[in-house]
């Protein structure tokens, strides 16, 4: 029998997110889920776009429906910093707020 290593790492044990996402990756368990779940992509498309397979993807939807308090909590501080960025012009959100040279 083959021993399975969990595919996704949780924001409390992770060294490089506050959330949950593919073990030694970047991409989050947020945004595999809205981009399968919420724009309909295929999973084998997700995979391929971001050199994951495709149980990888499946994984990270199952720990996204899995941990519903943690991923409502994930959305609510991603709100919160949206919220706090708005109202402080020195926070960068995106190339739209560099400075112009």
């Amino acid at each position: 029998m083959s021993k399975q290593m969990n595919t996704v790492v949780s924001g409390d044990e992770s060294e490089i997110h506050d959330e949950p996402h593919i073990r030694d990756r970047r991409i989050t368990v947020s945004h595999i889920h809205a981009l399968v779940e919420e724009r309909g992509l295929d999973a084998q498309t997700v995979a391929d776009r971001f050199d994951l397979t495709v149980s990888d993807v499946y994984h990270a939807l199952a720990y996204y429906h899995d941990h519903p308090e943690e991923m409502r909590a994930v959305e609510e501080h991603r709100r919160e910093l949206h919220e706090a960025a708005e109202d402080d012009p020195d926070i960068i959100t995106g190339p739209e707020d560099l400075p112009q040279s």
